[in-house]
């Protein structure tokens, strides 16, 4: 995610970092050549391109972008829909921590706390890593004991695995006397609300916009702004590479735009921050245990908060 001021009117044309700009140059520069070479053809042989009128281009494109807007919303509403479910499984993990407070009344009960949030920092840092493709087993593995890990090690859903052992540890609690019926319905309830979020972030991260959007976007898009040099370059001249760039700036911009908010949970520039969240977690909960060894908040490197 970009963290920076808004930026002057000076400094806003010249921002390259967070930009789309980057992911779209070699598009724009085959596009905006393209032009240049029928404009010139046109200027020499003006007989072979006749003057076309601009009213289909215009047309094409206003039905165009009509598509854009509907595809980079759809794209849009998952960025924002997973951001809502990290935002959720932080409310439920400070409020699990809350709540074990109760159980501090013996030293038994005091090491059931720390294991029920120690646990729960595993599973959110299992949860980022498996939504973003690395080794869950080694990002949990700092908050779980080791016997727990050797046990986890051949599991492949380890949040899921994560939540097991901890209702696991909530009835043993409930058996032994050490939970009441009231707390133990509560708890149980932040377990089945951090499997729902777990759920809704693989459904994101697993169903993808259908492919035929995509791949329509992208053929109108090239075929659009291969096709409008032909119209305009009788009509604006040598203005017409400058045209064609703009639009094309904008055509596949906004289509890059839409492939980064479609997964959300990525690293790259405009997508979430998990680690930073994470991070922001581990802070928190170590400071509702009574922990000093903290690690540092997350901070943008570059203007970039993973």
């Amino acid at each position: 995610m970009i963290v920076r001021k808004r930026p002057s009117l000076l400094q806003l044309f010249f921002i390259w970092r967070g930009s789309i700009v980057p992911h779209v140059l070699p598009q724009i520069t085959f596009v905006a050549t393209f032009a240049a070479l029928i404009t010139w053809a046109a200027q020499h042989y003006g007989d072979l391109f006749p003057d076309y009128s601009a009213a289909p281009f215009a047309l094409l494109g206003l039905a165009f972008s009509i598509f854009l807007g509907f595809r980079n919303n759809a794209c849009y509403d998952r960025w924002w829909e997973a951001r809502k479910q990290w935002g959720a499984l932080i409310v439920e993990l400070r409020s699990l921590a809350r709540e074990t407070l109760v159980l501090e009344n013996d030293a038994a009960g005091v090491a059931l706390r720390r294991r029920l949030v120690r646990r729960s920092l595993a599973f959110a840092h299992a949860l980022a890593a498996r939504l973003r493709g690395r080794d869950a087993l080694a990002e949990a593995a700092p908050f779980l004991p080791e016997e727990e890990t050797a046990r986890l090690g051949s599991t492949r859903n380890l949040p899921d695995a994560l939540l097991r052992r901890q209702a696991e540890e909530l009835v043993a609690a409930l058996r032994a006397q050490h939970l009441g019926d009231i707390l133990y319905q509560g708890l149980t309830q932040r377990l089945l609300a951090l499997s729902a979020v777990q759920a809704a972030c693989e459904r994101i991260r697993n169903t993808p916009l259908p492919f035929a959007y995509t791949l329509l976007l992208h053929r109108t898009a090239h075929l659009f702004c291969l096709l409008l040099p032909f119209g305009l370059a009788r009509s604006v001249g040598w203005a017409t590479p400058l045209l064609t760039a703009v639009l094309a700036y904008t055509f596949f911009g906004l289509d890059a735009l839409g492939d980064e908010l479609e997964e959300p949970f990525g690293t790259l520039e405009n997508d979430l921050p998990l680690d930073a969240l994470v991070r922001m977690l581990e802070v928190d909960l170590g400071e509702a245990l009574g922990d000093t060894d903290l690690p540092p908040d997350s901070q943008p490197q570059g203007y970039v908060l993973l």
